[in-house]
């Protein structure tokens, strides 16, 4: 079944240079992406949970994954209005249905890392 991309009418073909999906498949495929919806699969959690959680990344990065991730639709930000403001990020359904192929990524990465760390030392 072929999907049309509602803006254009035309069929989803994410080797077309003009298709939609490049761009989402470029968002998708950033580390920080992928480990940020790994990391809601644990459920509901705050900005510096996910900033302690994620080693690495960036207040800066973080904030921009997060915004991104909001506005496709794959993350829900929930602002509570305290002193200091309590901000939470969820996955929607969307980013549900994205977290299964992203887990397997990451535990792919996590798996094989051996075998590909031995191909780089040989190609050196």
């Amino acid at each position: 079944m072929t999907t049309f991309v509602e803006s254009s009418g035309l069929p989803a073909d994410a080797y077309s240079a003009k298709c939609p999906t490049r761009q989402v498949l470029d968002h998708i495929a950033g580390k920080w992406t992928i480990l940020v919806i790994d990391a809601l699969l644990d459920g509901t959690q705050r900005y510096t949970d996910l900033n302690r959680r994620i080693e690495g990344v960036s207040q800066k990065m973080l904030t921009q994954t997060l915004r991104s991730l909001e506005a496709d639709g794959f993350v829900t930000r929930t602002v509570y209005p305290t002193i200091p403001p309590r901000v939470d990020y969820a996955l929607t359904a969307l980013g549900r249905s994205l977290a299964e192929p992203i887990t397997a990524l990451r535990q792919w990465t996590e798996t094989h890392i051996n075998e590909i760390e031995r191909a780089r030392a040989g190609s050196s």
